[in-house]
């Protein structure tokens, strides 16, 4: 099957860019699915990562005002086009380019509170997850993701997914995977299967996260080794030892074998 969708409305051809991981979603039903995980509350903002085609964006405007970030000139073009009156009267709002640099510049990516609505191509799925994990305007995501990196973000600790992208996902909120998605819900079609993820976050956080990212580095830095022995390549001896003892943290674990608690408390006692 041919890697477009002829976009005859607007007289244009709109092509699925590889090098932007794009697969564009079809399923009808997926799409109803995600609108229903999202509150009926029209007080909520939302954010738009990758708004492709804006059928989702479509649907979304029904019932929330929507900022969306899209990297393709096309796609730009063509958003315009359909969006041209909910631009106008201010309902949608569309900023071109990478939502990274945008992320890096502002960090975030809404003057109000929202929730974080994206279709995410496995490549960008950490940094984009975590520059939302760690902003604090950004209070819930629906996020559809490769069933493999959703396995990652709600992994507990013991297990072979549990990573620094596992803990920070639960010190901050509430992870929960909604449905799988097959490829055939996409043109063009993936070679895997996503699933869709909703994070609901914790009111109230009073965390030093470029510290909390630093000390996670860290504490991964070599996964088959010993936590503490990891450890010790950013903290004094002294201070690592103590704190396991403190704690009463066996010296023998490794990275995955202790809990998202278990390294937020060792976190705060180190720092």
């Amino acid at each position: 099957m041919m890697a477009y969708l002829n976009m005859i409305k607007n007289k244009m051809v709109v092509k699925a860019k590889k090098h932007f991981g794009q697969n564009f979603l079809i399923d009808e039903n997926v799409k109803d699915k995600i609108i229903q995980a999202i509150p009926n509350d029209e007080t909520i903002k939302v954010v738009e990562i990758g708004a492709g085609l804006g059928d989702l964006t479509k649907r979304l405007l029904k019932s929330f005002s929507v900022v969306a970030y899209e990297v393709d000139s096309d796609l730009i073009k063509h958003l315009k086009c359909v969006f041209k009156s909910e631009i106008e009267n201010g309902r949608f709002l569309l900023s071109a380019g990478d939502v990274l640099e945008f992320w890096n510049e502002k960090k975030s990516l809404h003057d109000s509170f929202y929730w974080l609505i994206a279709n995410i191509p496995y490549n960008i799925s950490t940094p984009i997850l975590t520059n939302a994990l760690v902003d604090a305007k950004c209070k819930n995501m629906l996020v559809m993701v490769q069933k493999e990196f959703a396995q990652k973000l709600s992994a507990k600790s013991k297990t072979v997914n549990f990573s620094p992208i596992s803990i920070l996902a639960e010190i901050v909120g509430d992870v929960k995977i909604l449905f799988d998605v097959p490829p055939t819900s996409f043109e063009p079609q993936p070679k895997v299967v996503s699933s869709v993820v909703k994070i609901e976050k914790r009111d109230n956080l009073e965390i030093d996260f470029f510290k909390l990212q630093k000390y996670l580095k860290k504490a991964f830095v070599a996964p088959r080794k010993r936590l503490q022995k990891n450890l010790m390549h950013g903290f004094e001896k002294e201070l690592v030892f103590g704190a396991f003892n403190e704690l009463d943290i066996d010296l023998n674990l490794r990275p995955h074998e202790l809990s998202s608690d278990g390294h937020f408390r060792l976190f705060n006692k180190l720092n």
